[in-house]
C-alpha cells in the first residue's frame, strides 16, 4: 500500500522498516479520539469556508460509518497501514474520494497525535476518578460499620496505641481522596487544544483554533504551537498520580496481605477473591493483593521510561515521542484492573473484629494512656513515661497486661495511682478519649466519614 507521504521518495520503504516504524499495532485503540478530531477538524474547515459543506457532509458521513464498522469490529487493522491516523484517513478516502484527500487541509500528523494523545488521556482519567469514587464509598462503608471495632495501631510494625478498623479505612480514604484531587488537577493543567499547532509551526489556512478546541470540550487552544506538537507533559503528570495512587493501592495491599494471614487473622476474604495452591489443600491465598503489589513497579517503570524518553528530545516533534503510548495505555490498563478487583474484594470480606480486639489486648497498646493518667494527676510527663516503662517491663515479667497489675503493685511505683486507673486504661476509654481532629474515636471517625461523603457528593 502506497505511503500517503511517498511523493518525495523513489524507493519503497524497506519491510524491516517498515515494521519498525509503523505503531497501528498499538495506536489503533486511538481510533475513537483520532475521528472525534476529525469531525471536529472538518467542521472548522467548513465554518471557515476552507472546505465545502458538502465536502464536510461526505466526510462526516464516512467516519461515521468507519467508526462504526472499527466498532463492529468489520475493518483489520494491520501493518498494511502505518498508524492510525493514516489508516483512518486512507479507508477515508477509499469510500468517499476526493473529499477525504481535503480533511487533512492545516493539520499535521504531529498535531493530530498530539490531540489523539490528549483525548485519550482525559477519557482514561475520568474513568480512574469514577472507579476511585467507588473505591471511597466502600471505604467509608467499611468504616462506618467499624467506627467501635478495636485495632492495634501499629508503627514499625509493633502495636502502638488502640485506634479503630473504621479509623485505619478512613486512613486509606484520605489518600484516595488525594489521589482524585490530583487527576482533577490535571486534568484542568491539560485542558489546552493542539489541533492547528500544524507540524510545528501552524498554518497559512485561516483556521479558528478556538472553535476546534470548543468542539472537542477544550477551554482554550493551546498557546505555542511548537509546545502544542511536542508537549507530553500532560502523560507525564497522568502517569505520576497514576505511580502515587499505585503506591496507595500497594500499601493497602500490604496490609491486607498481612491481616489475612494467621499470624494477625483480622480479616477473611471471600473465596471468590482468593486462590488456593497446586499442592497444599489448606491454602487461601491474597493473590489479588500480592498482583497490585506487583504491578504497582509495573506503573513506576512506565512513568520512567517516558520521563527518561522525553528528556533529551529537542523541539519539535520527533519520532521517540511515539514511545510514549504504550506506556501510557499499560499505566492506565494496570490500574483500571487493580481498582476494578480491588473494590469488590474490600466489598466483600469479612472482618474478624474479636481477633482484632484479642490482638489489641495484648502489646501494652494502652501503655501512654498510663502515662497521660499519671500526667493528668499532676506528675510531669517525662516522669510519668519513665513510671508507665517500668511497669511495662514488671507486667512482661508476669506475664500480664498492665490492667492486670493490682493497685498495691501500681502503688509501689506512684501514689498517684487510684481505682480510676483501670477505667483510665481499658482499651474503649483509650479510644473515646481520643478526640482531637482526625483521632480515632468513634464520633472523630464519623466526623470524617460525614466530610468524606461530602467530598464524594461534590464530585
Amino acid at each position: 500500500m502506497a505511503k500517503l507521504w511517498a511523493g518525495r521518495f523513489s524507493k519503497n520503504t524497506d519491510e524491516t522498516v517498515n515494521a519498525f516504524n509503523a505503531s497501528i499495532l498499538f495506536d489503533q485503540r486511538l481510533y475513537p479520539q483520532d475521528i472525534e478530531g476529525s469531525l471536529a477538524h472538518s467542521e472548522m474547515l467548513a465554518r471557515q469556508g476552507i472546505i465545502s459543506l458538502e465536502d464536510k457532509e461526505a466526510i462526516h458521513q464516512g467516519l461515521k460509518e468507519i467508526k462504526e464498522a472499527l466498532d463492529q469490529k468489520q475493518i483489520v487493522l494491520d501493518q498494511r497501514y502505518e498508524d492510525i491516523h493514516m489508516a483512518i484517513e486512507q479507508i477515508l478516502t477509499e469510500k468517499i474520494g476526493d473529499a477525504g484527500k481535503r480533511l487533512h487541509t492545516g493539520r499535521s500528523r504531529n498535531d493530530q497525535v498530539a490531540l489523539d494523545v490528549r483525548l485519550y488521556v482525559r477519557k482514561e482519567l475520568l474513568e480512574v476518578s469514577e472507579l476511585l469514587k467507588e473505591l471511597l464509598r466502600t471505604l467509608v462503608q467499611i468504616a462506618k460499620e467499624n467506627t467501635h471495632t478495636i485495632l492495634p495501631g501499629y508503627t514499625h510494625l509493633q502495636r502502638a496505641q488502640p485506634i479503630s478498623f473504621g479509623h485505619e479505612m478512613m486512613a486509606y480514604a484520605n489518600m484516595i481522596r488525594r489521589d482524585v484531587k490530583r487527576i482533577h488537577n490535571t486534568l484542568e493543567v491539560m485542558d489546552e487544544c493542539p489541533l492547528g499547532s500544524g507540524a510545528l509551526a501552524g498554518t497559512t489556512y485561516p483556521l479558528d483554533r478556538e472553535l476546534s478546541a470548543s468542539l472537542l470540550g477544550f477551554s482554550k487552544a493551546c498557546d505555542n504551537s511548537l509546545d502544542g506538537v511536542s508537549d507530553r507533559d500532560y502523560c507525564l503528570e497522568a502517569m505520576s498520580d497514576l505511580s502515587i495512587l499505585m503506591m496507595h493501592l500497594s500499601r493497602l495491599s500490604e496490609e491486607v496481605i498481612a491481616w489475612c494471614s494467621w499470624e494477625f487473622k483480622f480479616i477473611e476474604l471471600d473465596d471468590a477473591f482468593a486462590t488456593g495452591s497446586s499442592i497444599m489443600p489448606q491454602k487461601k491465598n491474597p493473590d489479588i493483593c500480592e498482583l497490585i503489589r506487583g504491578k504497582t513497579g509495573r506503573v513506576y517503570g512506565d512513568l520512567m521510561q517516558l520521563l527518561t524518553t522525553m528528556k533529551g528530545i529537542p523541539l519539535a516533534y520527533n519520532k521517540d515521542m511515539q514511545e510514549d503510548k504504550e506506556s501510557v495505555f499499560d499505566a492506565f490498563d494496570t490500574v483500571k484492573i487493580c481498582l476494578q478487583v480491588l473494590i469488590p474484594m474490600l466489598e466483600t470480606m469479612q472482618v474478624l473484629d474479636e481477633n482484632m480486639k484479642n490482638a489489641a489486648m495484648k502489646g501494652f497498646i494502652n501503655a501512654t494512656d498510663m502515662a497521660d493518667y499519671l500526667t493528668r494527676k499532676g506528675m510531669p510527663f517525662r516522669d510519668a513515661y519513665k513510671i508507665t516503662g517500668q511497669l511495662v517491663a514488671k507486667a512482661l515479667e508476669k506475664k500480664q497486661g498492665l490492667n492486670e497489675l493490682s493497685l498495691d503493685e501500681l502503688k509501689e511505683y506512684s501514689d498517684l495511682f487510684e481505682d480510676d486507673v483501670y477505667d483510665a486504661i481499658d482499651l474503649l476509654t483509650c479510644l473515646n478519649a481520643r478526640l482531637t481532629k482526625g483521632g480515632p474515636s468513634p464520633a472523630e471517625v464519623s466526623r470524617q466519614i460525614k466530610v468524606m461523603e461530602e467530598f464524594i457528593d461534590s464530585l
